[in-house]
Order: C-alpha cells, then structure tokens, then sequence
C-alpha cells in the first residue's frame, strides 16, 4: 500500500511543479511584455510589485530565472528572432509575441533539462491566449527553427 501511495504522490508532485513552471511562465511573458514599454532596469522588473494574486515560490523563481535569463542575453536572443524572422522588420513583431518568443528562446538555448518540444509547445499555448490568431504559427515557426538549429 505504502509503495501505491509513494507512486501517486510522486505524480502529483510532477504535475504540480508542471502547473507551477506554466504559471511561472505566464508571469515571465507578462514581465518580458511591460519590458518593452518601461525598459526598467532589472531588478525593478524582478519586483513583481504588480501581482494580485499569490503564487508559489516555485512559480516566482521560475519567473525570475526567466526574465532574469531572457534580459540577460537579450542581444543573443534578439539576434536570433531577427535571423528567424525572414522577410519580417523585427519593429513590427508585436509586443506578446517577441516576450514570448525572448523566454522561450532563453528555454531552449539554456535549460538543458527541459525538452524543446514542452517549451515550444508551452510557449504555443501562451501565444494562443494571450496572441493574435496568427500569433502561435508565428511563435512556432521561429522557435522551430531555432530547435532546429540547436541539433546541428
């Protein structure tokens, strides 16, 4: 019986910290927005001053690692968008999409143990909802092409 309850705990402790690192995400996109209309300094946009609702420690350090990660190595990741986006003025990829892009290329350049396919489709997702309609094509594009890259 003790080894049922280990295994269920264990899957509960796995989706929790997935559900934690999706709310982390949301709040990393929503910092990596305002970035581009304040241009704050780092340490101000780790604030989260602006948060209503409580949220997990783990949800906020995911949160920072990725801004913190995505400002960070904003030339490196900027550089990228705008070699992915062929025949497209970077100035004129919105606002959602270069946050969500500027993470999730953080993710797959860094986090190592993260699968590329879970960060481009978590970053699909956020695309979906926060995005234009063709915001997720968009998003997906690109960091395909970046994962692709990555395998050479």
């Amino acid at each position: 019986m003790s080894n049922k309850r280990e295994i269920n705990d264990k899957k509960l402790s796995k989706v929790y910290l997935i559900n934690q690192r999706k709310k982390g995400r949301i709040i990393a996109f929503k910092t990596l927005f305002s970035y581009d209309f304040d241009q704050k300094d780092l340490a101000s946009l780790l604030d989260f001053s602006w948060l209503e609702e409580d949220l997990s420690d783990i949800a906020m350090l995911y949160a920072r690692f990725l801004v913190e990660g995505s400002i960070n190595n904003l030339d490196k990741i900027d550089s990228l968008i705008k070699e992915k986006s062929k025949n497209w003025d970077f100035h004129r990829i919105s606002y959602v999409d270069k946050a969500i892009l500027r993470f999730s290329i953080f993710s797959l350049l860094f986090e190592k143990e993260l699968d590329d396919k879970i960060i481009i489709d978590e970053a699909v997702e956020i695309a979906k909802t926060f995005g234009s309609e063709d915001s997720y094509r968009f998003v997906n594009g690109i960091l395909d092409a970046i994962k692709k890259d990555k395998r050479k």
